[in-house]
């Protein structure tokens, strides 16, 4: 599935020259909240999608039918437009690379989305840079891993270094079994780490636009379970200083890769400071609670950043707002099922997505903007549930 499709963009003239056209590569839930941003901002947006099944795409957003993985497609989707940007990161480096020597602008760069592209070489390149990660090592060999755990001691944490998410591509390793039979199934080998412990997992966004110009969102707790993320808690509840130095340190972070758009930074709080676990570069599920819950939502920020437009206010709107995921429950678990019910709950803002329903899929999220953590959470844990076809 290559090349333009007869109701894509085809037959569209070019944007006429110094229009604000963006393009971004995936059409997804976070390019379907893009393209509402764009629609009130006047700007143009444009994805490529695989399917015309895809959320974007449902939604209404000017798109080309093809895949990441073809450069061909990437040219078309890039061609006229002020800025090729994505809605993730599965996309050949050196493809982008290629487009960056074509004269195509990409936000972020080929060079800043490695770091989210690939987990081994954003821990190398953090650390050499002196920001605070993990100790890590690439395994190959079973040796590897045990020299490892000899100076850690076992469980460890084994990641594949390109190509997961949601928990997919990370593995607990109990002991020298479990690594052995992870490494037969890699081959690339291994990223492992020591298991940390975690008093709290934290997100901290920062935007930073082409000029330069960047702001910071405070920083928000992130829920996982099952190595998921199941909730947002804005603010994160840790003390200022804290909340500053994650501040600080997120946006240093931006600074030294030189990244466009938003950098989504996910942290560990542990006993001995701040770790930094993983790096986003694109709107990110941690900043979903944006759209209600602060002056300036991450998806409108996107589009400032990548246009080199003034960047908006990260202000919250609220002393506290909560957002809960809603994950299908199973093949027949619409979430449509549940809407009346949930948007009975008092403050609940329902935003599903339009993806085909599948059990632990990300179908929706819940925000709730409250004035006490306690009430919020439970508002926003009642609609999802309902949306979720769980008992609340």
């Amino acid at each position: 599935m290559s090349g333009l499709a007869p109701s894509s963009l085809a037959d569209a003239p070019p944007p006429p020259a110094g229009s604000l056209e963006v393009a971004m590569v995936g059409a997804g839930q976070l390019a379907r909240m893009t393209h509402r941003a764009a629609i009130d901002l006047g700007v143009g947006l444009r994805v490529l999608a695989r399917s015309a099944d895809d959320p974007a795409v449902k939604a209404g957003a000017p798109h080309i039918l093809g895949l990441p993985e073809h450069i061909v497609d990437l040219r078309a989707l890039a061609s006229g437009c002020e800025a090729l940007t994505f809605d993730h990161e599965h996309v050949v480096p050196e493809d982008l690379l290629t487009l960056e020597s074509e004269g195509h602008t990409l936000a972020p760069s080929a060079a800043a989305l490695l770091h989210a592209q690939d987990k081994l070489h954003a821990r190398v390149s953090l650390s050499r840079r002196g920001f605070p990660v993990p100790d890590f090592a690439h395994a190959r060999r079973l040796a590897e891993v045990e020299a490892f755990a000899q100076r850690h001691g076992w469980p460890l944490i084994g990641k594949a270094p390109r190509g997961g998410y949601d928990g997919r591509g990370v593995w607990p390793l109990q002991g020298p079994d479990d690594a052995r039979e992870v490494l037969a199934r890699q081959d690339h080998g291994l990223l492992i780490e020591p298991h940390v412990a975690i008093e709290r997992e934290l997100a901290v966004l920062v935007v930073r636009s082409r000029a330069g110009d960047s702001v910071c969102y405070a920083p928000v707790e992130t829920v996982q379970r099952d190595a998921i993320c199941r909730e947002i808690l804005a603010p994160a509840r840790i003390e200022p200083d804290l909340a500053a130095e994650a501040c600080a340190l997120a946006t240093s972070i931006a600074e030294e890769i030189d990244a466009t758009g938003v950098l989504a930074v996910e942290l560990f709080a542990t006993g001995q400071g701040l770790l930094v676990n993983e790096l986003a570069l694109r709107p990110h599920n941690s900043g979903h609670y944006t759209i209600e819950g602060c002056a300036t939502s991450q998806f409108e920020q996107h589009l400032r950043a990548v246009l080199g437009l003034p960047l908006g206010l990260p202000t919250l709107l609220a002393p506290t707002v909560v957002t809960v995921n809603v994950l299908g429950a199973g093949e027949d678990g619409d979430p449509r099922r549940g809407l009346r019910d949930a948007l009975a709950v008092p403050g609940a803002h329902v935003h599903l997505y339009g993806k085909a329903h599948r059990a632990g899929r990300k179908l929706g999220h819940v925000t709730v903007c409250g004035r006490e953590l306690g009430p919020t959470r439970d508002a926003a844990r009642l609609a999802a549930a309902l949306l979720g076809g769980r008992e609340p």
